[in-house]
């Protein structure tokens, strides 16, 4: 009954995790994730796909298996934040939307940043 809305939010969040690889205002890794989890609850076969896929599956399977995102990912995340707080100034931003960001851009770096940065090498 609900598959075809689990398969919705898929590819609504994939495209928007798509869009975001060029959009500073839109995160790419949170969409996909999003997008892996429904398709998860809605299609195998989209969610295999998606784990299948070069660029999302690494990803998607480092998340999934150890909660992890890569150094690379984190510094991305945390200077897109950055500009995104910065445009706001710039632009003249109402005073409540620069408030709301100061409060909740602090708070996702920290989770990001305190997110492990992949696998542990195995003790030899």
């Amino acid at each position: 009954m609900f598959r075809p809305l689990w398969i919705l939010l898929g590819c609504t969040s994939l495209a928007l995790g798509i869009a975001g690889i060029v959009l500073p205002l839109l995160p790419t890794t949170p969409f996909v994730l999003l997008a892996a989890w429904a398709f998860a609850n809605g299609s195998p076969r989209l969610h295999a796909w998606l784990l299948a896929n070069r660029t999302f599956g690494p990803m998607i399977v480092n998340w999934h298996r150890h909660g992890a995102i890569t150094p690379r990912a984190k510094l991305f995340a945390v200077l897109s934040m950055a500009a995104v707080f910065g445009l706001s100034f710039v632009l003249g931003a109402p005073e409540r939307v620069i408030i709301i960001q100061a409060v909740i851009l602090p708070a996702t770096c920290l989770f990001i940043l305190t997110r492990p940065g992949g696998p542990k090498p195995p003790i030899s």
